[in-house]
């Protein structure tokens, strides 16, 4: 009982600990970079969440901010940028290009981004606003505190699994 209670309680800081320290790779490719760049003005100053500093090697970065239109050319590389950053890893698809496809209805353009890697948060708007950027950030550092994004429970549904395997292989 109380190891359960301990490692329940180290678990819950770590990811307090994980929702102020979200290290950015950001994937501009279209016009929703300005309204991207204007967060971290001092208007709306993303520091506060701890989000300021973008990281440009993705071995680097813990958040993959997905901003604009992605093409079927560029959708491999996305998912190369995506596997190499570390785990617990999160993706934000800013904008209604990055989640849909936008208004883009053809074929040299992928229809939202969640076809090609797991996306833990949604902004839609073309171009969203900066406080629907900062709104963003609350839920997906909610979702963190919560351990409910999709990396998280990946990574917790491997761990259940590998337990699972381990026990069988001990009762033989």
């Amino acid at each position: 009982m109380g190891l359960e209670f301990t490692t329940g309680r180290l678990a819950d800081t770590v990811s307090w600990a994980r929702k102020y320290s979200l290290f950015q790779y950001p994937f501009v490719t279209a016009c929703c970079g300005m309204e991207f760049m204007a967060v971290w003005g001092p208007r709306f100053d993303i520091a506060r969440f701890g989000a300021e500093f973008p990281r440009f090697s993705p071995r680097q970065a813990d958040l993959l901010m997905v901003v604009g239109t992605i093409t079927e050319r560029q959708a491999p590389i996305l998912k190369r940028i995506y596997e190499q950053i570390c785990e617990p890893k999160w993706v934000v698809s800013f904008g209604v290009c990055a989640s849909s496809g936008g208004f883009y209805q053809n074929y040299s353009v992928t229809p939202g981004i969640d076809l090609v890697i797991p996306v833990d948060v949604y902004i839609p708007g073309c171009p969203p606003t900066p406080e629907q950027i900062l709104d963003a950030l609350v839920m997906l550092q909610k979702k963190i505190q919560d351990r409910d994004t999709w990396s998280q429970r990946n990574y917790e549904i491997q761990e259940w699994t590998k337990k699972q395997a381990e026990g069988t292989l001990a009762k033989r």
